[in-house]
């Protein structure tokens, strides 16, 4: 019998309130606004007026539930990026975009690199880490594995500061999985890098303009999918279960909300 994994992160927008003021403006990666219709109260007056009749004229009291949903990013909760995320050639080729993914690209073997014994607070996440995470696992990377890199930031809440100094990956240890042949690479973490502040402060200390922004440059280089924001990566095996990754399908975007389900034999 398969046993079903949640993933993904719900999307609340109560969680909008609990981004530090610098962050405010972000708000719409991490939940859309939603204006919320209830049956008995605001559905039952869309119910009135596109059916043409009165409240005491419906069945049992009530209308229809719906929701709006504005404000909302594409990179919104635990999503998929597209390799358009990452720039507009990739290996030299137009970038794909989410709907010109096929689903069986988004449905493959599962491997959990577990590199909370050597992760630190906004430092590189190194392919010395990697590869120790990956003889964890007692097996290799094969072609179209998706790794999923447990940080163990889904431990913090998002008003915590910790939640935005996430260790991070950079352009070695990124090209390090997909030449080892993963096509979709996950994480824990609010971001695939470093957070932007440290790679700011890298770029202003060196002016080197390859620490910007360099683990979702190495796409560039070597396509794959990174997905972001993801969560309860501890109820995995090591190794041994197949990933749906299913994003909305937002026509020609670089991104698309997910629900992310590990399944288990």
């Amino acid at each position: 019998m398969t046993r079903l994994i949640d993933l993904t992160n719900t999307l609340d927008p109560a969680n909008r309130a609990k981004l530090p003021p610098p962050l405010a403006g972000a708000a719409k990666v991490v939940s859309p606004a939603i204006e919320y219709a209830h049956p008995a109260k605001k559905g039952a007056e869309e119910f009135c007026k596109y059916l043409g009749c009165t409240h005491d004229d419906l069945p049992d009291g009530e209308g229809w539930g719906e929701e709006t949903l504005t404000d909302m990013s594409s990179h919104c909760g635990t999503h998929v990026d597209a390799p358009l995320h990452s720039g507009s050639k990739i290996m030299g080729l137009l970038a794909r975009t989410i709907t010109d993914i096929p689903l069986e690209e988004l449905y493959r073997p599962g491997i959990v690199l577990d590199v909370r014994s050597w992760v630190k607070p906004m430092q590189e996440i190194t392919i010395a880490m990697l590869d120790a995470a990956l003889a964890a696992t007692g097996t290799t990377i094969k072609q179209g594995d998706a790794v999923l890199i447990r940080t163990g930031q889904e431990r913090y809440e998002m008003t915590q500061p910790e939640f935005y100094q996430q260790p991070g990956m950079s352009r070695a240890s990124t090209l390090h999985l997909t030449q080892q042949g993963a096509t979709i690479l996950g994480t824990d973490a609010v971001g695939w890098d470093l957070p932007f502040g440290v790679m700011a402060a890298k770029f202003k200390q060196t002016g080197d303009k390859r620490v910007l922004w360099d683990g979702h440059k190495a796409i560039v280089e070597k396509e794959a999918f990174i997905v972001q924001q993801m969560t309860n990566l501890g109820a995995l095996p090591l190794s041994g279960f197949m990933v749906g990754f299913f994003p909305l399908k937002l026509a020609q975007c670089s991104a698309a909300p997910a629900r992310v389900v590990a399944f288990l034999d």
